[in-house]
Parts: structure tokens; C-alpha cells; sequence
């Protein structure tokens, strides 16, 4: 990567198109869980700002959570190995737990994330991803909401970061050194 603040970013998707999605999605997950008991976890860092959102257009009680797990470090490459970081406080047992993600790339910590909260017993594991980036897929997983598939470069902005930088940025931006 360039020196810090030497990268040059490309918005990809705008504030007002990522505000129509999340709506949408919204709709789309409330409609889905009518009459049931669905707990959002949130996957942190990442997802923190697309998972305070996207509660708030969904239109049915629901209970909030979060995991936190690495994979990435300061790297912008997946290390391939997870680590559970910090563990949901909500008891999962016979929920729905729709499991909130910033993007999915190699689909290598989505695959560990549903197999651990299958085995903590709920109901049902879906995933909602902001981005779903099918190029880099190296596990079959099948994302069940998905915001915006893209396929070019490094992400950044709405919660996705480089090394914990650009976080802040109100759309989504592709970075390039």
C-alpha cells in the first residue's frame, strides 16, 4: 500500500443508493420473520454502522447482539484462520439469528460463524451482507440478503476499513494505492 493517505478512492456506491438498499432490505427481513424471534448479530468491527441502520428499518421486535472475530488483522488479505474475539451475550437457543456483515469475501469466516451458532443451538442462521464480493469466494456459502455484489478492489467506507481507516467515509469507495 502507498504511503498513509496517498491512496486514491473511487466511490462505488453513494449514501443515498446504500440508504434505498438498506430500506429494501429491511423490508425484505421483515416480511421474512413475521411472527418469530429473530436476534441481528452484528460482526464487528466492520459491520457496526450497516447493522444500527438496517435494525432500524426493520419492522418487527428484534434483539440485537454482536461477535467480534479476526481474521484480517491490519492486512488486506484474510489469514484463512478465525478467532473468536467476543462471544454474543443473547442466548441463541431456538431463535433465528441472522448473522450482519460488512462484506463477505472468501466466505471463510461466514462458514465458521454459522456453524458456531448452529451449534449454540438456534433455530435457523442466515446471513444479511452489505457487500458480497463473489471473485475472491474460496468457500461456498450462500449469502441470503445481500446489499451489493462487487467485484472491484479494496473496499473501504460505511464500516469497511484498511487497517482500521476509512471506516468513517459516507459511501463505498474502491482504494487504490
Amino acid at each position: 500500500m502507498s504511503q498513509q493517505g496517498q491512496e486514491t478512492k473511487k466511490i462505488l456506491v453513494s449514501p443515498e443508493q446504500l440508504d434505498k438498499r438498506i430500506v429494501e432490505l429491511g423490508e425484505q427481513i421483515t416480511a421474512a420473520y413475521q411472527g418469530r424471534k429473530l436476534i441481528m448479530v452484528g460482526v464487528l468491527n466492520g459491520a457496526f454502522i450497516f447493522a444500527a441502520d438496517l435494525c432500524r428499518v426493520i419492522d418487527i421486535e428484534v434483539e440485537i447482539d454482536f461477535i467480534r472475530v479476526a481474521s484480517y488483522g491490519a492486512s488486506t488479505e484474510s489469514s484463512g484462520s478465525i478467532r473468536l474475539l467476543m462471544e454474543p451475550k443473547l442466548d441463541m437457543t431456538g431463535k433465528d439469528v441472522l448473522i450482519v456483515e460488512d462484506i463477505v469475501d472468501t466466505g471463510t469466516t461466514m462458514a465458521w460463524l454459522q456453524e458456531h451458532f448452529n451449534q449454540s443451538g438456534a433455530r435457523s442462521v442466515k446471513i444479511c451482507s452489505l457487500i458480497d464480493k463473489l471473485e475472491r469466494r474460496a468457500v461456498s456459502i450462500s449469502v441470503d440478503y445481500v446489499g451489493f455484489t462487487l467485484d472491484q478492489g479494496f473496499l473501504v467506507g460505511y464500516g469497511l476499513d484498511c487497517a482500521e481507516r476509512f471506516r468513517n467515509l459516507p459511501g463505498i469507495y474502491s482504494l487504490d494505492s
